[in-house]
């Protein structure tokens, strides 16, 4: 049993004593989780400040989207209600005239002898 209390004495002192299990290593995981802890608080305030903004700024492209829209679709009707005066006697005033429409033929890409054209004239 003595040998159990001496054993037990000399741990306790080695465990009381800081430079066999020193506070460093405690207040080194200490400082580390404290800084960790803080670094990890910024970015979350970095982070939810982003979403924030990125939050607002969708929100006022999607007004200046809703005016634009409604824009448009002023300018549509502005569009209809002229298309509708548009005829002949309005576009002559502006300077506009009627084509007669000419069309263009495809010639033959082979070659053809003088004489056959002459027979195939005479069938026809």
């Amino acid at each position: 049993m003595r040998h159990i209390s001496a054993k037990l004495n000399i741990y306790a002192r080695r465990v009381g004593n800081p430079s066999i299990v020193g506070n460093d290593i405690e207040r080194i995981v200490l400082r580390f989780v404290l800084w960790s802890f803080a670094v990890l608080g910024i970015l979350y305030i970095v982070l939810l400040g982003n979403m924030v903004r990125n939050i607002v700024e969708r929100r006022t492209l999607e007004t200046n989207a809703r005016t634009l829209e409604s824009e448009v679709g002023n300018l549509e009707l502005t569009y209809l209600s002229m298309s509708n005066n548009v005829d002949l006697p309005f576009s002559y005033s502006l300077g506009f005239k009627e084509t007669k429409a000419t069309f263009t033929t495809r010639k033959a890409l082979g070659y053809i002898p003088e004489g056959s054209v002459k027979l195939a004239q005479n069938n026809i």
